[in-house]
């Protein structure tokens, strides 16, 4: 390839000024043998953004290896194409974005090329949570739907996530049908040459309006309890329509963070935009303190992910993160009692206390691959989760990760249980005592050279250990061999003696690999529960010391 002439094909395609001025610059430094420059086209040039979990997602910037309207345009042909090839009668695709650099421009442009297909485009008119586009498509009777936005990825990328028109994520055949129809698309040649059309519907405020009546109907305060909640939309596009769910609940004003409460696309506050990121919620903190308040509520930029954090003594002066585990098991517990039936669901790297608990109050339990659009489609799903702070408690409606959902849902636990005199942590150690202690932990190495990640798999998989800190591997399964009960994925299961578990994965998402950590430990009496959580710990302390030899 001659990566300066396949630069200047580029540029003399690419429509969007942005991307012009910054291909010229990188050409011009390429020109004069500038290293950094040189990387940084064979980066952009040398591949093609694939269309994987749930759509596209990566840094902003030109060329085909990069998020960009090009790159947007050709995947809003492609899904249009593949819509038109299902013989649907009337498509339509609900299409929504978040507060990122470029997300509404994106989002414009699928509107253009959706309306140049003949496909009727409706288009929120300002920035809007993940959930509430899930919830739209289903509201509005969609073929499809768009939301443009990278989640709780850096500042500098972005991303294009698809869904069909039962609400949730795609799946298989229909990504690799729609990744073939992008394909076709860029046959076609320059973009302007692709349709596009003037037309589309703005969607208006009833359907936002809808979402939180929904929402706050699912959650309900208990009666004089004077719940203290501290609140960050992290920067995101979420505060608002949280504000106004918690106040149709009937909850106290819960406390924004208000240096974190308006959108804004550089994320200045903070150095990833996650909360599990280590100081992400630390002015979130710094408020509950002030506020002796009873809890944190977290959520990424577009709103799927709900984080929650508690106080550690009665001063409230100590808090921690729960584990996006502890939510689940929190929110499972509180489901169950409210005495429906179906199935509780999680993927296959969350924790295994979620199927004791179903198993406990029976429910019928499923296992999915890692990622939500394993767990929205799960037929009579009533609550579904992943570690990774996704939690889906109202199905019937969204079925997808909802941060807001699930927000209000923690709130309503913690209501109730404030109005019995407890707290979220009594809850837990309720939970523990039933169906026993489940401690979980994450290691994980973020890689600058993607050649790691299949280096570090590939290492484990034909030298598995046979011992890990201390006890004996029991059982190692290759999921890329797939199994009666999962398709075929890149992970490595290791159990190890005495229940403990290790699964090694790549990130879905993000340039790194996952290792993820599992003790559980009986509690025989009740007044041994401190024990056995120490000892559940120590367990993880010393698994994660070995998984983190692994990945150096």
């Amino acid at each position: 390839m001659n990566l300066i002439a396949t630069a200047r094909d580029w540029l003399a395609n690419d429509p969007h000024e942005e991307t012009q001025h910054q291909l010229r610059m990188l050409i011009e430094q390429a020109g004069k043998a500038d290293p950094q420059a040189l990387k940084e086209l064979h980066d952009s040039f040398d591949g093609t953004l694939q269309f994987g979990t749930a759509g596209l997602r990566g840094t902003l910037g030109p060329g085909p290896n990069r998020m960009n309207l090009v790159v947007v345009a050709r995947a809003a042909a492609g899904l249009a194409q593949y819509l038109l090839d299902q013989k649907i009668d009337s498509p339509s695709v609900v299409i929504g974005f978040d507060a990122r650099h470029n997300s509404e421009l994106f989002a414009n442009v699928s509107a253009q090329i959706f309306s140049g297909y003949g496909i009727t485009a409706k288009l929120f008119p300002h920035a809007t949570p993940t959930p509430v586009v899930a919830f739209a498509i289903r509201h509005l009777h969609a073929s499809a739907g768009v939301v443009v936005t990278a989640s709780h990825n850096p500042p500098q990328d972005n991303g294009y996530k698809v869904y069909l028109g039962s609400g949730s994520q795609i799946i298989p055949p229909a990504d690799t049908e729609i990744s073939a129809c992008i394909a076709r698309a860029t046959e076609i040649g320059p973009v302007r040459e692709l349709p596009h059309g003037t037309k589309w519907e703005i969607i208006g405020p009833e359907v936002e309006a809808a979402y939180v009546q929904r929402t706050a109907s699912i959650a309900t305060a208990a009666p004089g309890t004077d719940l203290v909640t501290v609140y960050t939309a992290m920067h995101g596009v979420g505060g608002q329509l949280f504000l106004d769910i918690a106040k149709a609940a009937g909850f106290p004003a819960p406390v924004p963070v208000s240096a974190q409460f308006e959108p804004n696309a550089a994320f200045p506050t903070v150095a990833f935009p996650n909360p599990e990121e280590p100081g992400a919620i630390d002015l979130a903190v710094e408020s509950a303190k002030a506020h002796k308040a009873d809890l944190i509520i977290a959520n990424d930029p577009d709103a799927d992910r709900c984080a929650v954090a508690i106080p550690m003594n009665k001063d409230k002066s100590e808090w921690r993160m729960l584990h996006g585990d502890e939510v689940g098991s929190l929110l499972a517990a509180h489901i169950a009692q409210r005495k429906v039936t179906g199935v509780f669901a999680q993927s296959i790297v969350s924790s295994t206390q979620l199927k004791a608990i179903a198993e406990l109050h029976a429910f019928d339990y499923q296992q999915t691959l890692t990622g939500f659009k394993w767990i929205g489609p799960i037929p009579n799903l009533v609550f579904g989760y992943e570690e990774a702070l996704g939690y889906c408690v109202d199905p019937e409606f969204v079925k997808d990760k909802d941060g807001l959902s699930a927000a209000v849902t923690v709130m309503e636990l913690a209501s109730q249980l404030k109005s019995e005199g407890k707290t979220l942590q009594d809850e837990l150690d309720r939970i523990a005592i039933e169906v026993g202690v489940y401690a979980t932990d994450q290691v994980s190495v973020r890689v600058s050279d993607l050649s790691r990640i299949p280096e570090i798999m590939e290492h484990l998989r034909t030298h598995p250990p046979t011992e890990i800190a201390g006890s004996a591997v029991t059982e190692f399964i290759d999921l890329a061999q797939g199994s009666d009960q999962l398709p075929p994925t890149d992970g490595l299961v290791f159990t190890l003696d005495g229940g403990s578990r290790i699964i090694v994965r790549p990130s879905g998402t993000e340039p790194k690999v996952k290792v993820y950590l599992q003790s559980v430990v009986p509690v025989p009496e009740p007044d041994q529960l401190a024990a056995s959580r120490t000892q559940a710990i120590g367990r993880i302390a010393a698994m994660a010391q070995v998984a983190k030899t692994w990945l150096d």
